[in-house]
């Protein structure tokens, strides 16, 4: 799908500046890039991390895959082009939600490489962090959990395009942080807000 970019349309800047919002948030805005297989644990663990932040007292938001296509990317489906399309949304998203200085944890399965470097790019054109965590859980173990029954599916032949079966995952080649299936989604997620302290996105507690 061909990314056009509207005419006749300027930047409009505000008053109120990203520094400013990072001094009152007291973090940096930022997008966790939640990527792997479908039941590789990308939501529950995104999702255990906003808990985590929220009760610290830090401003987060889950963007999770199935939610956004109920709305924003309802008139989406699942051919390559549809995905691209579905990635680049979202990363505009993201990067938006970012500049306002939330922390964003977008939970997508994002098959494609190129799609992910493009939402990369985008943040580092913006100067905004982005942090891709790798969901490095197998299809095997991926399959036994099943939770929504999609690979079953799949395997029947009910589902087609779906990645893993009949449509590639590309496995992320440099990521910032690579979870595997034998951390809990609380040690994993403490593991993760303990590097966003270390980047100094997080201004801690003291």
């Amino acid at each position: 799908m061909t990314n056009k970019k509207s005419s006749n349309v300027v930047w409009h800047e505000g008053r109120v500046d990203r520094a400013r919002r990072e001094e009152v948030f007291r973090q940096k805005g930022a997008t966790l890039w939640f990527t792997g297989l479908s039941g590789s644990g990308k939501s529950t663990l995104a999702f255990t991390l906003e808990h985590l932040l929220t009760d610290n007292g830090y401003k987060c938001y889950v963007l999770d895959g199935d939610n956004v296509r109920h709305g924003l990317n309802s008139n989406l489906g699942f051919s390559d082009a549809d995905r691209e399309e579905n990635i680049r949304r979202v990363g505009e998203v993201s990067k938006l939600f970012a500049d306002a200085g939330m922390i964003v944890l977008s939970s997508f399965i994002s098959p494609f490489r190129r799609d992910r470097r493009l939402v990369r790019e985008l943040h580092a054109a913006g100067d905004l962090p982005f942090i891709e965590v790798f969901m490095d859980t197998p299809l095997d173990i991926c399959e036994d959990r099943d939770p929504k029954k999609l690979y079953e599916k799949a395997r029947r032949g009910e589902i087609k395009n779906f990645t893993g079966i009949d449509s590639p995952y590309e496995v992320p080649e440099q990521s910032e942080l690579v979870i595997t299936p034998n951390t809990s989604p609380e040690h994993s997620a403490r593991l993760i807000f303990n590097y966003l302290l270390d980047q100094h996105l997080l201004a801690g507690n003291d």
